[in-house]
């Protein structure tokens, strides 16, 4: 059982494997690369499975409902034969479609995703270690916005391309005060690396940084496209938006690809202000430490269930000034404040410099809810009377006119 201890220790024993087959040793690296590239990508297209049908089971309760409940025990099979009826529809292609970037856009969709978890450190000494982790998950990220851009524009459909249109006002919105939040645990752990950023939280990020962990959670979730930020795909406006014309198994992985793009957001949040894998015994034993990360990653999954479960859809000139008007600003400020004091209490320990953060953090959040209430009062139309107060003019009815030749 040493890979308990050590998972490499089955790396090498594969290495030894191949070359005991006669391979030269450049050529069993290569193997060993290509076979945990697919070890990476098999998990978590496995995983949403899973995540399809505890997310159909949970909304169903928050509203009410039963959810899957008759392909197998409690539901469970019910993704098995979802994929098998996507399967064996059939795959329409539009006529004036440009077929080449229609094919093309799904595969993207999903690949946007799964190229995110080669930065993730999974446990001690397993997953990613990347130097500039920071700047290839916002790099990468935009691959999933491209492929929504281009689905609707292939599809050369009117409701597609106005999904595809919202795509470039809503998530190259809501990448500004992404960047500005991700900032914050990259000045806390002074590296891009995500190693670094999980080894510096000997007090969880989101002690020191409650505000910028708020702004990347809800900001994420816009860029995810889930409720209540689906503006992308809304069916009650635009008719499921920008994948209207697809069909099978090409719709199936613009549906995979969301649900896995939620999870891997709670995976990202972990990471950055969560701890990642560190906890008890973690440190000895990194198959525990990616049990510690799967835990938290999929309570803020959960909870970005239970938003969608919840809240209505907002409009899209709302959605808008949410971010503009509100998150962009309120991630700047937290960032320079952010930068200001960890600069100053830098010679403290761990624990007095992450207080000292979280007081500032609460001030900026009075502040900003100061600030609130006077923009409502601005905003408040003058007719309407105060609590306690008569209303500032009164309605007074014409005097009735007489009629001609009375």
């Amino acid at each position: 059982m040493a890979f308990l201890q050590d998972p490499t220790v089955i790396v090498e024993w594969l290495r030894q494997l191949f070359l005991g087959w006669g391979l030269s040793p450049s050529l069993a690296s290569l193997l060993l690369y290509v076979l945990g590239a697919l070890a990476l990508a098999t998990g978590p297209l496995l995983w949403v499975i899973f995540l399809i049908w505890f997310e159909r089971k949970a909304v169903a309760r928050i509203q009410d409902r039963l959810g899957p409940n008759r392909v197998g025990p409690y539901g469970l099979l019910q993704p098995f034969a979802d994929v098998l009826k996507l399967l064996t529809k059939e795959d329409i292609i539009p006529a004036k479609a440009d077929k080449f970037l229609y094919w093309l856009a799904p595969i993207l969709s999903l690949a946007g995703v799964l190229l995110l978890w080669p930065a993730v450190p999974l446990g001690k000494g397993i997953g990613g270690n990347v130097n500039v982790a920071v700047l290839y998950l916002v790099a990468v990220g935009t691959l999933s916005t491209f492929a929504i851009l281009l689905a609707g524009w292939s599809a050369n459909n009117k409701y597609a391309l106005l999904g595809a249109f919202r795509t470039v006002a809503q998530m190259i919105s809501y990448e500004v005060p992404i960047v500005l939040a991700l900032l914050v645990p990259v000045l806390l752990a002074r590296s891009m690396n995500l190693q670094d950023i999980v080894a510096a939280q000997d007090v969880w990020f989101v002690v020191a940084a409650p505000l910028a962990a708020l702004i990347f959670f809800v900001a994420s979730i816009a860029e995810v496209g889930r409720t209540p930020f689906d503006l992308l795909e809304a069916e009650s406006e635009i008719i499921a938006g920008f994948h209207i014309e697809y069909s099978g198994m090409k719709f199936a992985m613009f549906f995979a690809g969301e649900f896995l793009h939620a999870f891997t957001t709670g995976v990202l949040g972990a990471v950055l202000f969560f701890g990642g894998w560190r906890g008890p015994g973690a440190e000895s034993y990194p198959i525990l430490g990616l049990l510690y990360l799967w835990i938290k990653a999929f309570l803020l999954y959960f909870v970005i269930v239970w938003i969608r479960g919840t809240f209505p859809r907002i409009r899209i000139d709302h959605l808008l000034n949410f971010s503009w008007k509100f998150l962009t600003p309120l991630a700047l400020v937290a960032l320079m404040v952010t930068a200001v004091l960890d600069k100053m209490l830098a010679p403290l320990g761990a624990w007095p410099r992450a207080l000292a953060l979280l007081v500032a953090n609460g001030v900026i959040w009075l502040a900003t809810q100061r600030w609130l209430r006077g923009v409502e009062k601005r905003l408040q139309p003058p007719m309407v009377a105060q609590p306690g107060e008569y209303p500032v003019a009164h309605y007074t009815p014409p005097e009735p006119q007489a009629a001609e030749g009375d």
